[in-house]
């Protein structure tokens, strides 16, 4: 159990963060869920949250800019005091081949789903350091792995994540922090329901499993790297994909 634990999950009030954020409050922690836009469908999640005796709150901010990651864990702190656990989670795409994506279109990709994970963690970073304990989890993608069609900018940025992940462990291996990286194949979420029935279809087709996972298969690998009997396992990428790579 995270009992009297704090948990701040940056996009976590949808998709595979939701699943992580509703996973780890029934699991005993106070989860602060960070999310962008979308107000009233992160209020309705949040008081479904608490009607289940949860304690998750709800903070609105961009990971793109790190005045509102500082915001944030400002936020945060005033109100638990202490955060124990970091998931970063938040995450978008902007799907074009490379001869039809812009400067823009990568860029905001990489702002969102690499430098956000970076900024997030320097806000949270020197707490975590005084405190002499803490757990970051980066959530990346098997497209960090394969690559796709269309998408150079997401698997560059979940990919980033890999060596991110690795380095950061390594420096605060004696600190008493650890950090580790999630790698989810093609989960049943908004995101991925957004994929034409016949593409989607052949995806499938290539997962050994021939299903597409579950957001809490996800949420119990996070919870698992979390827990403090887990305290050996840093700089470690899970992969959870039904078999799509190895």
């Amino acid at each position: 159990m995270l009992d009297g634990r704090v948990a701040l999950v940056t996009g976590g009030a949808r998709g595979i963060g939701a699943a992580i954020t509703e996973m780890l409050a029934l699991s005993g922690a106070s989860v602060a869920a960070g999310y962008s836009r979308g107000k009233e469908s992160a209020e309705k999640f949040a008081s479904a949250m608490q009607e289940k005796g949860a304690k998750v709150s709800i903070h609105q901010g961009r990971v793109d800019q790190a005045e509102d990651c500082n915001r944030v864990v400002k936020e945060v702190m005033d109100r638990f005091g202490r955060i124990d656990y970091l998931v970063n989670n938040a995450g978008i795409t902007v799907d074009k081949t490379v001869r039809k994506m812009t400067v823009d279109d990568w860029r905001q990709v990489l702002d969102v789903n690499l430098s956000g994970a970076f900024q997030m963690t320097k806000a949270v970073l020197e707490h975590m350091i005084e405190r002499g304990s803490g757990r970051i989890v980066n959530i990346s993608s098997v497209i960090g792995e394969t690559g796709n069609i269309g998408q150079a900018n997401y698997a560059a940025s979940k990919a980033g994540l890999f060596g991110f992940s690795k380095s950061l462990a390594l420096e605060m291996a004696q600190k008493g922090i650890t950090v580790n990286c999630v790698a989810p194949g093609f989960i049943a979420t908004e995101m991925v329901s957004a994929i034409p029935e016949a593409a989607l279809a052949k995806v499938v087709e290539k997962i050994p499993q021939r299903r597409l996972g579950r957001p809490e298969e996800v949420a119990r690998v996070v919870r698992f790297l979390l827990e403090d009997e887990s305290s050996y396992i840093t700089g470690a990428v899970y992969a959870i994909n039904g078999g799509l790579d190895m």
